[in-house]
Parts: structure tokens; C-alpha cells; sequence
């Protein structure tokens, strides 16, 4: 579905097929939560969850956890799935992806060739490092509040955005 968008209503979501799949999954723990300073792929340079794109055949779940214990060499425990992203940039590229949350993890977090393991207290939350929807909808990871969004971006920048609570 490429073509130029500059506002969410422009997009037929109803008909939209993402080009990738793929997953965060946040640990949650003590008041805290782990965090990763991105080393590589999309969002390169950025603080983010953990998570990746699906392998042909893996559920969302699967591919959360596998892709914590790559990324960070722990293994998520509690995981609970909490809502729902999807991204459509101006460029063409769309990504759908599943947020998890998880009360805890086996073993402590290792840095990886991907990502730097980064312990952050909830309140203190690095938003002015993160991608510009994170201050949208990661509160309600947070305080386990279903959701649903949709992002507009053009390169880093957001261009628009709707965010739905309840059912996700």
C-alpha cells in the first residue's frame, strides 16, 4: 500500500495488509522496566522494547519471547499480551505489531551484538529517546490497558495517530 499519506484518515485500514509482522514485549518488574538501546534494524540509536519480526509459522507470542532471549539473553516470564500497533509510513513500508507485557525474567539481561539492556524506572521513562508514539500508548503497557493505534510517519517524524482503549 504505498502512496503519499498525511493524515490517518487517508489510509483504508480496513483493506491494509502490513509488509511485516513483529513484536515488542516489555518486562515490567520492582517499579521498573527493561528497556534496550537499539544497536541495529529499525530504530537504530533509539530506546525501545525488546522484539522483532515473526518467522513464518511463529505466533507473536513466540516470536516476543525468542526475540528478548536474542536480544538480551533472559527468558520472559508472565507475558500477557497488551495491545496492538500499526504503522504506515509515508515511504510505503507497514509494520503491524503486537505489545506484550511481562511481570518478570529468568536471568539477568546480557548486552548483544543487537542491544543494550537498559533498566528504567516506570516513572522515569525516556520518552525524548524513544520513537515519538511510544508517549502515546506505552502508559497503558503500564497500567494493563488494552489498546489499539495507528501511526502515520514520514522517516522518524509523526504525521498523525489514533489510539483506541478497551478490547485490543
Amino acid at each position: 500500500m504505498a502512496g503519499v499519506y498525511r493524515r490517518i484518515q487517508d489510509i483504508a485500514w480496513d483493506a491494509w495488509t502490513p509488509a511485516q509482522q513483529a513484536t515488542l514485549l516489555f518486562v515490567v518488574r520492582d517499579g521498573r522496566m527493561l528497556l534496550i538501546h537499539k544497536k541495529r534494524g529499525l530504530g537504530a540509536g533509539k530506546i525501545n522494547g525488546p522484539g522483532g519480526r515473526l518467522e513464518p509459522g511463529e505466533t507473536a507470542r513466540a516470536a516476543a519471547v525468542r526475540e528478548v532471549q536474542e536480544e538480551l539473553r533472559v527468558t520472559a516470564t508472565g507475558v500477557s499480551e497488551c495491545g496492538e500497533l500499526h504503522f504506515q509510513f509515508a515511504d510505503g513500508f507497514s509494520i503491524h505489531v503486537a505489545v506484550f507485557r511481562a511481570d518478570g525474567c529468568e536471568g539477568e539481561p546480557e548486552e548483544t551484538d543487537e542491544a543494550a539492556p537498559l533498566w528504567v524506572a516506570t516513572d522515569r521513562i525516556p520518552y525524548d529517546r524513544m520513537w515519538a508514539d511510544d508517549p502515546f500508548w506505552l502508559p497503558l503497557v503500564l497500567a494493563r490497558v488494552p489498546f489499539k493505534g495507528y501511526f502515520l510517519f514520514d522517516g522518524e517524524r509523526l504525521l498523525d495517530h489514533t489510539l483506541s482503549t478497551g478490547a485490543a
